[in-house]
């Protein structure tokens, strides 16, 4: 994936309602982004620019970790962040092992996703 001015957060999500709010989020700390339903909508819609990719485990068709092993496959530098109401520690491992950069629990804190957001950014940059 190509990073350039015109770069932004892919947010992969279901949940209609989550994807506004993540969005709206990270509007206001001045991060662009693009909101998708599901991995096949974002990996038919997206060929560059993506600085991230935020998505949710549980997804209708491919779920989120079988997208972050074909990302990790397709574009091996591309920061992925998970959120997830699944966050024990055997799917913490298999989200690390897929290549994921970070795994936070739903709910989470709007702070503490755009501190590690940034932070998974700036490690890949």
């Amino acid at each position: 994936m190509n990073r350039s001015l015109e770069s932004f957060i892919a947010v992969v999500d279901d949940d209609a309602s989550l994807r506004r709010s993540l969005a709206n989020l990270l509007g206001s700390v001045g991060l662009s982004t693009r909101t998708f339903a599901s991995a096949e909508q974002f990996l038919t819609a997206v060929a560059s620019d993506v600085a991230c990719v935020v998505l949710d485990l549980r997804l209708p068709g491919m779920s989120g970790l079988e997208l972050a092993h074909a990302l990790r496959a397709e574009w091996p530098g591309l920061p992925v962040l998970v959120l997830s109401a699944q966050s024990d520690a055997s799917m913490r491992r298999r989200c690390l092992e897929a290549g994921v950069a970070a795994v936070l629990a739903k709910p989470f804190v709007p702070d503490e996703l755009v501190t590690t957001l940034r932070s998974v950014m700036m490690r890949t940059s």
